[in-house]
């Protein structure tokens, strides 16, 4: 998925993480680093060093990933699907492009490394939205949808919130 984008000129495609795959992406992209897994201070310092995210797993449910380069000011090109979907405003915070598209990943990277002032506005509405995104509010719009599916249902008022 980040063949294209290695190939960008100026582009260093950087990999944190490791699991079954890393041999074949290590063979399929010889140009990238790999980094391996990260955690902690040291995952935070090298989403501080890079300018740009690019998540192109397209099963991403929750999407832990894009909210902490979000919350660390990056844009983020992710594929409009499942997580991603609730978490990058497409225009404003980052990309969203078709999944598994690794010309649309290429394309879109290449426009934010080409505008600098667009990399930075980005970044700095995707922390902003970011640092919303508290574990008690991600509850609180679960508990909505609850109360819409059971409402649509016309099951009877269940309190889904301890009272005040």
């Amino acid at each position: 998925m980040l063949k294209a984008t290695c190939d960008l000129p100026g582009v260093r495609v950087v990999i944190v993480g490791d699991g079954p795959s890393g041999r074949q992406l290590r063979n399929a992209l010889p140009r990238a680093v790999f980094l391996g897994r990260r955690t902690g201070a040291e995952l935070a310092t090298i989403y501080a060093s890079l300018d740009v995210l690019a998540h192109t797993g397209p099963f991403e449910t929750f999407g832990l990933t894009v909210q902490e380069a979000m919350a660390s000011g990056l844009p983020v090109v992710a594929p409009a699907a499942s997580g991603p979907l609730d978490l990058v405003d497409h225009g404003r915070t980052g990309y969203l492009v078709p999944p598994l598209d690794q010309y649309a990943v290429r394309d879109a990277v290449r426009t934010l490394v080409a505008s600098p002032d667009l990399r930075v506005a980005f970044g700095r509405t995707a922390r902003a939205t970011a640092v919303t995104r508290t574990w008690e509010a991600t509850g609180d719009v679960i508990l909505d949808h609850y109360a819409e599916i059971l409402a649509e249902r016309g099951s009877p008022t269940v309190q889904l919130r301890p009272s005040a």
